[in-house]
């Protein structure tokens, strides 16, 4: 099993752009020291829930500030660009990043987002099938058409084209049953388990995907990742306190998710939720949090759920100071990664 790191880069206290961005780039460097597989991106838009709108532009701002580290888009928001853009970009990045990147597509789920840029939410699964559609043709490098329901494209060639053959490796963070089954049916590699999935929705899904796996026989093996949020801590009371911080990501999630989420002149407001979980569900049932020993243990049960053979750390969440997120890669990377290594 290999490990990845995520970054979403929000800020609970609004902390300036430069700050937060500066931050991004010196976990990513961290990462790429301590042997880290990946890097994730997310994106987001119009919130201090995630400053990052473009994440292929950090992408390759990363990849020039690292060696060997691979750098991974987790998600591109498919229904808020155009395809053959998003291709463009695509071809470009991995070219100028020497063939390190990773791109992990999605449909969003932000009706916060989408009404901004204009774009109905309940149109995302259609626009994003035809846009993946859009995308494979066009880093084929080969002229081709499309009519679909919301592209009609008459013939084209995308230029230039990616260094991996035939495209970087493509990845859907899946958080529903549909998806599950799209990502199947495409082929794609998957990672699900963020914020506010329990344990006993993962195993839903690991049904699901070796149901779908059966069915539609995917050319090559579907590598499977889970992301959890992630801290190495010296005792209890330190783990409970990173718990605590996790619980501000995953009301904002949540409350984004279910379009019920306030933002206060940008600033991303944590709305509780209706089923509040305890600090123990939180530790228990959500996220990878405590002693060395502790999380190797979760790790194994997320193994055990879901097959994983990827596993995401999202080590930066809440307002947990940048030290403590730089102290916890390093405990992760000296104790918690040997013991899966082959």
């Amino acid at each position: 099993m290999d490990f990845g790191t995520f970054l979403l880069l929000q800020s609970p206290s609004a902390q300036s752009s430069e700050v937060v961005f500066g931050r991004g780039v010196e976990i990513t460097q961290a990462a790429d020291e301590l042997g880290f597989r990946s890097m994730w991106l997310a994106e987001h838009h119009f919130s201090t829930y995630g400053y990052l709108s473009r994440p292929l532009t950090f992408a390759l701002h990363l990849a020039n500030k690292t060696k060997r580290l691979r750098i991974g888009t987790a998600v591109i928001v498919l229904p808020l660009h155009h395809p053959l853009v998003v291709a463009e970009e695509i071809a470009t990045v991995d070219i100028l990043s020497g063939g390190r990147l990773d791109i992990g597509l999605g449909r969003g789920y932000q009706n916060y987002e989408f009404e901004r840029l204009g774009v109905k939410l309940n149109e995302s699964r259609q626009r994003w099938e035809e846009e993946v559609d859009v995308i494979l043709l066009a880093l084929q490098g080969k002229p081709f058409s499309y009519d679909g329901t919301y592209y009609q494209i008459p013939e084209t060639t995308v230029f230039p084209t990616p260094v991996q053959t035939p495209h970087p490796p493509f990845w859907v963070t899946a958080q529903s049953l549909e998806s599950v089954e799209a990502t199947v049916r495409r082929g794609f590699n998957i990672i699900t388990g963020g914020s506010g999935v329990p344990i006993e929705r993962l195993r839903e899904f690991r049904r699901a995907l070796d149901e779908h796996v059966a069915t539609y026989k995917p050319k090559n093996p579907i590598r499977v990742g889970t992301q959890r949020f992630t801290y190495v801590a010296d005792n209890e009371a330190d783990a409970r306190a990173a718990a605590e911080q996790a619980r501000w990501n995953m009301r904002v999630t949540l409350s984004l998710r279910n379009d019920y989420c306030q933002v206060d002149n940008g600033h991303a407001i944590d709305v509780p939720l209706a089923n509040e979980p305890t600090t123990d569900d939180i530790l228990n049932e959500f996220t990878v949090i405590g002693t060395p020993d502790q999380c190797i243990r979760q790790i194994r049960r997320l193994q055990d759920t879901m097959g994983i053979n990827h596993f995401n750390c999202s080590f930066w969440f809440g307002d947990l100071a940048q030290d403590k997120v730089l102290k916890s890669m390093r405990l992760f990377a000296d104790e918690v990664m040997p013991a899966f290594r082959d």
